[in-house]
């Protein structure tokens, strides 16, 4: 058994992965455009596959496992212990490969619309703050309308009101623009998977306002 399967494999309980191993770890295509987050577990993987390189978050030198694993975690820093050795914990990694990692999918849910839609109306254009922004479904459940990226929108009350169970060509109301599933971004990645260091790879403009489901 190889030195990152018995590691891993030594990191497996009853119940799944230990949450050292569950950790999330950013990762960034050839380009070094943010596509997805992985669990350090998978990162680790990928890593010992010569699929991934971690970036250094100082002074962004790449590492492949041979370089990584001679280096010593810091007093405080996360890790995890092998057989022989602490192993630091990767926070960003970059492919090596363009197709090592498919796109995640965006999950539909109120939250991610409202990141999508950037909290503006669909319909005027307005932003009045989510108190005041709802779900709007564009053929309504009424007509048969399903909740999917497709079919709905943010709306401001004063424009959900006048839309009510209508389409919007019943409405005479014009949508800005059609709704579809969004392409990945950090901005969809879950709001527990947030670590301090990736803003160095992400624009401050993905991180907008989180809402409650």
């Amino acid at each position: 058994m190889n030195t990152i399967a018995a590691t891993l494999d030594n990191y497996i309980t009853p119940i799944g992965l230990s949450p050292t191993l569950q950790r999330p770890t950013l990762v960034l295509n050839r380009n070094w455009q943010p596509i997805n987050v992985a669990t350090v577990a998978r990162a680790l993987v990928m890593l010992w596959n010569d699929s991934a390189k971690i970036v250094d978050t100082i002074d962004y030198q790449l590492y492949d496992w041979s370089d990584w694993s001679r280096l010593v975690p810091d007093r405080d820093e996360p890790f995890i212990q092998s057989v022989r050795q602490r192993i630091r914990i990767p926070e960003v990694i970059a492919l090596t490969k363009f197709d090592a990692m498919p796109t995640q999918t965006v999950t539909f849910s109120r939250r991610n619309v409202f990141k999508r839609d950037k909290m503006t109306c669909q319909y005027c254009g307005k932003q009045p703050g989510s108190e005041e922004l709802t779900i709007d479904h564009v053929v309504p459940r009424a007509q048969g309308g399903q909740s999917t990226w497709t079919n709905c929108v943010l709306a401001c009350i004063d424009c959900n009101s006048r839309k009510a169970d209508r389409t919007p060509a019943q409405a005479h109301m014009k949508l800005r623009k059609e709704p579809v599933r969004p392409a990945w971004k950090p901005i969809y990645a879950d709001r527990m998977n947030r670590v301090k260091s990736w803003s160095k790879f992400i624009s401050e403009a993905y991180w907008i306002v989180e809402l409650e489901d």
